[in-house]
């Protein structure tokens, strides 16, 4: 009885390892294929373009940018802080008074002069950390404050105000 179980999971084994065929030559097919795609696409002739001729074109005064674009229009109160002006950069926006003081505190910590302005409309504490007279100069401060801190997503979507 044990030959005969030991004849049966011998030829068991034998037709195992006989009926698989090894996938490491597809994985070696595929891989010679790929390389022989690379070494074609190396060995191909690089085409070289020569450079455009140079205009010169004279130059343009700069035209100051819609106000209307990227800025948004509401009627607010100053909360805390001074100085409020026409455009301002909102850096944050909250609907707990306190999370928009803490927003304040930090921008205070780091060189700003913040102010938190309220929305009745919206219900919204804005955190503002620069504030001007013109759309120019709070467009500048914008970009530069959001070069400031490239690395913080939520001062990425900083955006302008213009308080009524």
């Amino acid at each position: 009885m044990k030959k005969i179980v030991l004849m049966g999971m011998g030829l068991c084994a034998v037709l195992a390892f006989s009926s698989c065929k090894s996938s490491e030559s597809a994985y070696k097919k595929a891989y010679e294929k790929a390389k022989q795609q690379e070494l074609a696409e190396a060995a191909a002739p690089v085409e070289t373009v020569a450079p455009a001729p140079v205009e010169t074109v004279a130059p343009v005064a700069p035209v100051a940018p819609a106000p209307a674009e990227n800025v948004r229009e509401e009627k607010v109160e100053l909360v805390s802080g001074s100085g409020l002006r026409a455009y301002s950069v909102v850096c944050g926006s909250f609907g707990v008074k306190a999370n928009a003081d803490g927003l304040k505190a930090q921008m205070d910590a780091d060189g700003y002069s913040a102010k938190v302005v309220y929305n009745a409309e919206r219900n919204m504490y804005r955190v503002v950390v620069v504030s001007c007279d013109t759309y120019a100069e709070a467009a500048s401060a914008r970009d530069s404050f959001k070069a400031k801190y490239p690395y913080r997503s939520d001062f990425q979507g900083a955006w302008l105000l213009y308080a009524r």
